[in-house]
């Protein structure tokens, strides 16, 4: 079962199109990253994901219902983190998620989620005088409400430290660990990568690219940094290694060595450096997913299904 799709998603504002034919599929059970510049398009997906928006054309499911015709039913189902969100400031903490299990008709224990969400000291505390941190471990807390089967999280980790970046993903992994689906976006890459399964780019209203952190690698051909310390480095070895195929750049700096190369140049390389040297330590640094957005965002780029 698909937790997300959209078919055709097209969403204008006047002369302006801010979602542009979006296909997109999010399965059942994986950690989604949904990327993109501001202005991108992704809130307005979220926005029509939520029904809050009405898309100009084509068609959105959410968990196997229509997203405008059948929101409610969604709601039941789904637990939201929105990119602007206001809480009651004369409410406690626990007030708020009081408020929430009794909407959704829910079990949920509020202290055990105020100490999820490393808000248990703060739980009577009115909530207008929490931090922006705060706010938003308490609008997680509301989110996690009745074991949602999909979290909709829209830059998520904004206002937290880093302490509270790494909770949020250690509750992002625990959640998907129970069965929920995770669709979330986030400008901080180095959040999606460690989490994420998939992601899906967007750029100017077009999903761009969409697979695994790998194979968003594979589709670019991208470099890979290799790095050698050698005992002694022979007075041939940088040219050799540099006229290799694939092999972009050959950097020595005393007995360490560092080669820029494609992914099918790495044997190669290794080969040729432990045949004419020896190697006391190795290492590769491949792109990573911010090199891969910049790649992917500033150049023109085939979508990629």
């Amino acid at each position: 079962m698909t937790a997300i799709e959209l078919r055709g998603v097209t969403k204008q504002y006047g002369e302006v199109t801010a979602v542009d034919e979006l296909d997109l599929t999010v399965e059942s059970g994986e950690i989604y990253g949904f990327l993109g510049p501001n202005g991108a398009g992704k809130s307005t997906t979220i926005n029509v994901l939520l029904d809050l928006i009405a898309p100009t054309a084509g068609d959105a499911s959410v968990l196997g219902y229509d997203a405008h015709e059948e929101p409610t039913a969604i709601r039941e189902r789904i637990g939201v983190v929105p990119e602007g969100y206001d809480v009651y400031d004369r409410l406690s903490g626990r007030k708020h998620l009081q408020f929430a299990i009794d909407s959704k008709g829910a079990t949920d224990d509020p202290d055990e989620l105020l100490a999820r969400v490393g808000l248990d000291d703060a739980g009577d505390r009115p909530a207008g005088g929490y931090s922006k941190g705060m706010k938003q471990r308490l609008v997680l807390g509301i989110a996690l409400v009745g074991s949602p089967d999909l979290l909709i999280l829209d830059e998520p980790t904004t206002g937290l430290d880093p302490n509270g970046a790494q909770e949020m993903r250690e509750i992002i992994r625990a959640e998907n660990e129970r069965g929920a689906t995770v669709f979330f976006s986030s400008h901080i890459l180095e959040q999606v990568e460690a989490v994420c399964d998939r992601v899906g780019i967007m750029r100017e209203g077009e999903l761009i690219a969409q697979d695994t952190i790998d194979g968003l690698r594979d589709q670019l051909g991208t470099q890979t940094t290799l790095v050698f310390r050698l005992s002694d480095v022979p007075p041939d070895l940088e040219t050799t290694v540099g006229g290799l195929d694939g092999v972009e750049s050959v950097a020595v700096d005393g007995t360490e060595i560092t080669v820029e190369a494609t992914d099918d140049a790495k044997g190669d390389v290794l080969s040729t450096i432990q045949e004419r040297a020896t190697v006391e330590d190795f290492s590769t640094e491949e792109q990573s997913l911010e090199d891969l957005f910049v790649e992917y965002t500033s150049e023109p780029q085939q979508a990629t299904a």
